[in-house]
């Protein structure tokens, strides 16, 4: 494979030439809903906690918090995602818009936005709701088009799969960025990887590696497994986050490894967002893989500091650089 200008050699972008970079991110936008209530009691009907709501809170989630954490970098972002049009669709694109973010929504009137609620009390999660179904085949026909229309503005794309349907031609999409010369990065999902094929960059944790090849019992089996994956599916790089034990890029030119950041681990939720948009950021300014690695590391540790899904800023991560 022909190295794309995202492995080319190139320092870490100063603030104004991040300003310049722009990523398509393309996936599953939800809404995160929290209700926030205090807890004095056990239900009389069932061995369950009562929670009385104070407060409600509504938060972008899945692909558009990743686009929430590129813009907080102080990139650009755009949006394209299938959604319903109920009222959750509609209050999804004005907390994207407001953000910085630019929405390019499908709106399929058979599908219902998805939503996660969780319900918070004593400063821990009692219990989600999810409310999902999958879109239409003609509304994802018309987000291909859009894809094209859109992918000549941007420096790289990042597709980011929850498995709720809106990458059903991922392949043809990966296909069409990848001929324009554009990076493309991807938070997979599922057991079966060949719909990434030919992509710059895929980023499983460690527990959907597994799903795809197996267990390893030392690092060298996680080695072999890791770079035949990387060989079979023609990729640049394959980038496994590993928790409490940091993150490993697996390349042509081997493997580089960086340890885990994070002092106190206050809430995982979205650290893999921040990571893949993170590292979506910097390739699309002219970065490496390699040298965009430490700082996707970092914002990473930063955020699981945060409470739900959070971003990390230009400040946050460059501050002390």
């Amino acid at each position: 494979m022909t190295p794309t200008a995202a492995l080319l050699r190139n320092p870490l972008p100063t603030r104004e030439q991040l300003a310049q970079a722009s990523v398509l991110v393309v996936g599953d936008a939800m809404l995160d809903r929290y209700w926030y209530g205090a807890v004095d009691r056990i239900s009389p009907e069932a061995p369950v906690p009562v929670v009385r709501v104070t407060r409600e809170e509504e938060r972008i989630g899945a692909a558009a918090n990743v686009a929430y954490n590129i813009v907080t970098l102080g990139a650009q972002a755009s949006l394209l995602s299938v959604v319903g049009d109920d009222e959750a669709s509609h209050k999804l694109q004005a907390l994207v818009a407001a953000t910085g973010i630019t929405p390019y929504f499908g709106r399929d009137a058979q599908m219902r936005t998805t939503v996660k609620l969780r319900v918070i009390g004593r400063q821990q999660q009692l219990l989600r709701l999810d409310f999902e179904n999958q879109p239409e085949h003609e509304t994802l026909a018309s987000q291909s088009a859009q894809f094209a229309e859109l992918l000549p503005r941007h420096n790289a794309v990042l597709f980011s799969d929850y498995g709720k349907g809106g990458l059903a031609h991922v392949e043809q999409m990966i296909a069409a960025a990848r001929a324009a010369g554009k990076a493309v990065l991807i938070d997979p999902k599922g057991s079966d990887y060949s719909r990434y094929r030919n992509a710059t960059l895929i980023t499983p944790n460690r527990a959907e590696l597994q799903q795809v090849v197996g267990s390893w019992r030392n690092e060298d089996a996680l080695r072999e497994k890791a770079q035949n994956l990387r060989a079979q599916l023609d990729l640049e790089g394959l980038l496994v986050t590993r928790s409490e034990e940091g993150m490993t890029l697996y390349d042509a030119h081997g493997e580089t490894h960086v340890a885990a950041q994070a002092r106190e681990v206050f809430d995982v939720t979205g650290a893999g967002d921040t990571v893949i948009a993170t590292m979506a950021a910097l390739v699309a300014a002219g970065c490496t893989l390699r040298d965009a690695l430490p700082m996707a590391n970092k914002a990473g540790a930063i955020v699981v500091g945060k409470f739900g899904t959070a971003t990390a800023s230009y400040d946050e991560l460059f501050g002390n650089d």
